[in-house]
């Protein structure tokens, strides 16, 4: 919808002429449905001519007559074009009464009137038709009780959005009007106050209106440009003087005639830059740049960062959104920064960035998804303006990409997977590609049933099997500075397939025990293995093996058979006085016996030994490995088992009595203990230390669910012996196990490692929580508003706010124990972030973490302020110290049109020359 052409919508009521059906003093109408709902617009005067008002308060000659509530009146079509007739049937309704002067030929239309002709519609508290001055006048009304102006002229024609105003005049016979306080929105412009006057079918002359992004009506926009006289047209304005004005307050900033565009669609246009100074790289001119809007459905948008001492930034962005079918984004930065000295070479970087999400409803049985983070490791800490000082980008520690695509055969079990993956290190500078992986799955079936069994299963029936096949092309770990080598793809380019089948049985005995058991094969196909060697001459523990690779198909092959039992046993203690009901405890004891050959073994020949050359004074060295080792899927493992597990799961929940409140008079389940894990294994086939470490994890939730409890940790239950050795004229200590139970020797057994970590996320919300009305959040319920508001978000989380939310916290907490006898570690630490609004337009952010064995705050502790200035935004952040100590004040209009109208003051991280 065009801007002004709301305006114009009225003008089909130009031609309205109700043509009287009868010479009597009256006719009935009826209400329907009406487009005009309760106005929260404050009290303010309608700004009237004075004949009209003087009307108004005058009885008309012939009123005596007051219509009951419920009127019909039908006018019949008018076939006398000369007449000024209607073309068609028009339709007027009042809620409260309705009145019809044949003498004045005047109509009068009371509460929420409403006049409907063809697409166009009209609602309002009053209305008034003069046939003898061709004129039609609509108008609000002061509530009586409310003291306020309700049942403003709404206006609406076809699809197109309404157009409010205070009160409206026409002369339908010279298709001439005026509007006054207009208030109307397009494409987030918006046009409110002041006069508006109809010349003709196209032009349109405003006096004293307020051009705004906000969409607030006049007085209370708060930022906007007074135009004080000029012409609307289809896509533009011209105006006369026109001056700033924000909050009712005008400034000293006017223009003498301007030109305001009005597109009905997205109009390309230059993006104006910031400046500043870098103490490293110099002045600068900061995004500087260019929006392009290629169609409805595609936009680019270029921006560039020049500094003085010759470093530069470049970053396009492309989005494109298809309603019903997918969307995305696509950003690619280049960045050559020169932080050293002068003639030194500059620092190249550049960064990928690709969202791309498709309606799952758009091609049923197919699936398309793309997220990309990908570029050089010093791209983030050298180009931090680029992601507006993102400290969560600033400081992580890896990127990871994923293109994946999915099909699944409707009728079928199978289904496949194909996908491109990407993890980068950015501390060691390595990269893991994947080029591509691929799936290829059946889900478990039962070959030996029937589709169409009656009656239960037979045990033979119970047989399931299924199968899967993944393989890949993978570089693993190669460093940035060889990963576009061609021999990176030529040598280090490893991949592999692999097939496993999985058989299983499970049936239920004895009415309550559960039983299982099954085989699994697994198959791995690989293009290399690899072959270990010393060299000539080699002393033991001084040179490393060299390691070839062996190109060739080979093959290798794993199976294993497994059968377990498992049971619940319950148990309560009842309660007959208080709240408490009861408590129940569910403990899952299972056992189950695991067997696999030694794959080992010369006869498979998947392990070898390198030996070296034995010279004096020192013997032969001999190191075992496996051929499989550096092999995308790895090899059988070593070692015989054939052994049994012991597991034992437990769970402890109370019954509570019903609030007085509750009307259900059902009893509540409070968990307790969600879960509290126990397991080993005894391998019969080993030598010794046949028990493996005993583990055991556990997980609950207090104050109601809202805080989760994880914990888990191993023991070792066999004797530890702490020895010394003598290296380089030192005395070192180490540690040997004893193939002896320390509760033989009256000890409890090592604690090895332990860990806790809680969380939870308290607000309003928690505590009450109200049921929220479903929004649009796929791209199949998202309407174009949320969609560029989804993008800005996505583009700069940190610019999304809300304000609904009075206050929320966000805890964190880990712990962490290691022991390994002669030296143990700890590490305790809390985290906080969330927010808390101070006032409904003023809220503060935290996010910091707190070391408790270090005693020392995190330096990435950081502060935001921000202000709601409706159609503005003030933020303010701040990170008191550590490298990226900085602060960051911006104030920016809120509409998406206006992003880049924005000031801004920041002290960059890179000015902190004295951190240590």
């Amino acid at each position: 919808m065009k801007l002004v052409k709301p305006f114009f919508t009225i003008l089909i009521i130009l031609t309205v002429n109700i043509v009287a059906s009868a010479k009597t003093g009256f006719h009935y109408i009826t209400v329907k449905d009406t487009i005009i709902k309760a106005d929260s617009t404050k009290a303010r005067k309608v700004i009237q001519p004075k004949s009209t008002i003087k009307a108004n308060n005058t009885k008309t000659k012939g009123r005596n007559f007051t219509a009951p509530n419920t009127t019909t009146l039908n006018t019949q079509r008018d076939t006398t074009p000369s007449a000024g007739g209607l073309k068609s049937i028009l339709k007027a309704t009042a809620e409260d009464s309705s009145f019809i002067d044949n003498d004045s030929k005047i109509k009068y239309l009371y509460g929420r009137a409403r006049v409907t002709y063809e697409d166009f519609e009209l609602d309002a508290e009053y209305i008034r038709v003069d046939e003898n001055k061709h004129q039609i006048f609509a108008r609000g009304a002061i509530d009586p009780k409310t003291k306020r102006y309700v049942g403003r002229p709404l206006s609406k024609s076809g699809k197109e959005k309404p157009v409010a105003s205070d009160s409206l005049l026409f002369d339908y016979k010279t298709k001439k009007g005026k509007i006054w306080n207009p208030a109307s929105e397009q494409e987030g412009n918006f046009i409110s106050g002041g006069q508006a006057k109809r010349l003709n079918e196209t032009e349109v002359a405003y006096r004293n209106v307020i051009f705004s992004t906000c969409d607030l009506p006049y007085p209370e926009t708060h930022f906007g440009i007074v135009i004080t006289k000029g012409i609307g047209q289809k896509n533009r304005i011209i105006s006369g003087p026109a001056y700033l004005e924000i909050a009712g307050v005008p400034l000293p900033l006017g223009i003498p005639f301007g030109f305001f565009p009005k597109p009905d669609s997205r109009t390309s246009g230059l993006i104006l830059p910031t400046f500043g100074e870098d103490q490293k790289l110099g002045f600068y001119l900061r995004n500087i740049g260019y929006y392009l809007a290629l169609s409805d459905y595609i936009d680019l948008t270029t921006m560039a960062t020049l500094y003085s001492k010759g470093s530069y930034e470049i970053n396009t962005n492309a989005r494109y959104l298809k309603k019903y079918k997918y969307g995305g984004s696509l950003t690619l930065s280049y960045g050559s920064h020169n932080y050293g000295l002068a003639g030194d070479p500059a620092i190249k970087d550049f960064n990928i960035a690709w969202t791309h999400s498709q309606d799952p409803n758009a091609n049923p049985g197919t699936t398309f998804s793309a997220l990309v983070n990908a570029g050089t490791s010093s791209f983030y800490r050298n180009s931090p303006g680029q992601n507006n000082y993102n400290l969560t980008q600033l400081t992580q520690n890896n990127l990871r990409s994923a293109i994946s695509y999915g099909k699944t055969w409707a009728g079928t079990p199978f289904n496949l997977n194909v996908s491109l993956g990407h993890s980068q290190d950015l501390t060691s500078k390595t990269v893991t590609l994947e080029l591509p992986t691929f799936s290829f799955n059946m889900a478990t079936l039962s070959p030996f049933d029937s589709k169409n069994r009656v009656g239960e299963q037979k045990w033979y029936q119970r047989i399931t099997v299924g199968y899967s096949l993944v393989g890949t092309n993978k570089l693993n770990a190669i460093p940035e500075s060889e990963l576009f080598k061609s021999s990176t793809f030529t040598k280090r380019l490893q991949n592999g397939v692999q097939h496993t089948i999985p058989v299983a049985f499970n049936a239920t005995f004895l009415k309550y025990f559960q039983f299982n058991t099954g085989i699994n094969y697994s198959e791995r196909w690989y293009m290399q293995s690899i072959r270990r060697r010393f060299d000539r001459g080699t002393v033991a523990g001084q040179i490393l093996p060299v390691t070839d690779t062996v190109q060739g198909f080979t093959r290798n092959y794993q199976y294993s058979l497994n059968a377990g039992v498992s049971t619940k046993v319950y148990g309560t203690i009842p309660f007959r006085k208080g709240n408490l009901m009861a408590i129940r405890h569910v403990t899952t004891p299972s056992i189950s016996f695991n067997y696999q050959p030694d794959f080992g073994e010369p006869s498979y020949g998947y392990y070898r030994t390198a030996v070296s050359a034995a010279t004096v004074p020192y013997p032969y060295y001999a190191q075992r490995y496996s051929i499989y080792e550096q092999s995308v899927y790895g090899g059988p493992p070593i070692g015989k088992q054939a052994g049994i597990g012991f597991s034992l799961d437990n769970t402890i929940e109370a019954k509570v009595k019903p609030k007085s409140t509750d009307t259900s008079g059902v009893a509540r389940k409070i968990p307790i203990l969600q879960g509290l894990s126990f397991s080993t294994f005894y391998n019969f086939a080993a030598d010794s230390l046949k028990l493996a470490n005993i583990n055991f994890s556990g997980h609950t939730a207090i104050l109601n669910q809202k805080i989760n409890i994880n914990f888990s940790g191993s023991f070792d239950p066999y004797t530890t012996q702490v020895r010394d050795s003598i290296s380089n004229n030192q005395v070192q200590k180490y540690i040997r196990r004893v193939n002896r139970f320390s509760w033989q020797d009256g000890k409890f057994p090592l604690l090895q490692s332990f860990s806790l970590s809680m969380s939870g996320a308290l607000n309003p919300a928690t505590f009450r929580p109200k049921t929220v009305q479903p929004v649009g959040n796929t791209l199949a319920t998202m309407d174009p508003n949320q969609a560029q508001r989804l993008a800005m978000i996505n583009s700069d989380p940190g610019a999304y706010i809300d304000f609904n939310i009075p206050w929320n916290i966000s805890i964190n907490y880990s712990y962490s124990y290691s022991n390994q006898v002669i030296n143990s570690s700890v590490s305790n630490t809390i985290m906080v972030s969330g927010d808390l609004s101070l006032t409904q337009k003023w809220k503060i952010q935290y996010n910091s973490s707190y070391d408790i064995k270090a005693k020392q705050l995190s330096s990435a502790t950081s502060f935001a302020i921000y202000r709601d200035l409706h159609c503005w935004d003030l933020s303010v952040q701040w990170l008191p110290f550590g490298f990226y100590k900085s602060y960051n004040v911006t104030l920016k209009v809120k509409a998406s049109i206006l992003q880049d109208l924005k000031l801004s003051k920041r002290s960059d991280y890179t000015n902190n020359q004295n951190f240590n």
